[in-house]
């Protein structure tokens, strides 16, 4: 059995309650990863500019089209107290619609960057080799793909639907459904990262979902360091190809510590070792 790569994260075989802070260290990792490889660098920085852009567009339509559409609902008080309402209402909701469209329209920019960007830090990784190219796994890994992330994307608004009516909760409903919708918002982001490197190598969605329930504290975490991530000015540009390559680590490591199979794509050269 040869030994596990200095880069992929050590991760405890059983879940366990400190398994949050691991997987928020694995965004500091990831960093670090970023900015040692040379490739990994270009291709991050490339997704950095693009994300800039997508991030600075998406703050711009919801300052100027957010506030009809809200009032296109609910009309603005006349009272001083129903216009504080009202305008929490508009904040918190557009904070919500901010993340939500950061995690949809980034991604979609930049999806012929997220499969090279997985697949370069999986080569730092080591230990598994590439499966050759063919015809065939290349439509089998897109129409597995596209599957993912129409499954994905229903998960995301059923959950943020399902919490919707709590603005109908007088007084704290607004702020209960922002925390609500932020902390389904980071499981989500787990579960769509951690998808990537997944689909690639063709696990079925439910073995995600699998992972999300079974290790949830892990994932929780590695969750919230993105979304945390994703409001630091700046270092924002780069949450995306960093949460690509978080993913990728925490599936690694997922991996090593045998809470996964053998990906389906794997053949017996390609397994990596089990503890």
């Amino acid at each position: 059995m040869s030994p596990p790569s200095p880069v992929v994260p050590a991760i405890a075989p059983q879940a366990r309650l400190s398994d949050f802070f691991q997987g928020l260290g694995l965004l500091g990792r990831a960093f670090r990863l970023a900015f040692g490889s040379r490739r990994l660098f270009l291709l991050s920085a490339a997704c950095a500019v693009i994300t800039a852009v997508a991030l600075v567009g998406l703050a711009v339509v919801l300052y100027r089209y957010a506030p009809g559409l809200l009032e296109s609902l609910w009309t603005k008080p006349e009272s001083w107290y129903g216009r504080m309402g009202w305008y929490l209402v508009l904040v918190l909701t557009a904070l919500v619609a901010w993340v939500v469209g950061a995690n949809v329209v980034p991604p979609v920019l930049l999806a012929p960057l997220q499969d090279p960007l997985s697949e370069a830090t999986e080569a730092e990784c080591g230990n598994e080799a590439v499966p050759p190219f063919t015809l065939a796994g290349f439509v089998r890994g897109t129409v597995t793909g596209v599957l993912h992330t129409l499954a994905r994307v229903a998960f995301l608004m059923l959950g943020l639907l399902v919490l919707m009516p709590l603005h109908l909760v007088p007084g704290v409903g607004s702020i209960a459904f922002t925390v609500l919708a932020s902390l389904w918002t980071m499981l989500w982001m787990a579960g769509e990262h951690l998808a990537a490197p997944m689909t690639r190598h063709l696990y079925p969605f439910a073995q995600v979902r699998r992972m999300l329930r079974e290790r949830a504290a892990l994932c929780l975490g590695f969750g919230a360091g993105v979304y945390v991530l994703l409001w630091v000015p700046i270092l924002n540009t780069f949450f995306l190809p960093v949460a690509i390559i978080g993913g990728t680590l925490l599936y690694r490591g997922l991996r090593a510590a045998g809470a996964l199979p053998p990906p389906p794509d794997a053949g017996p050269a390609r397994s990596l070792p089990m503890k």
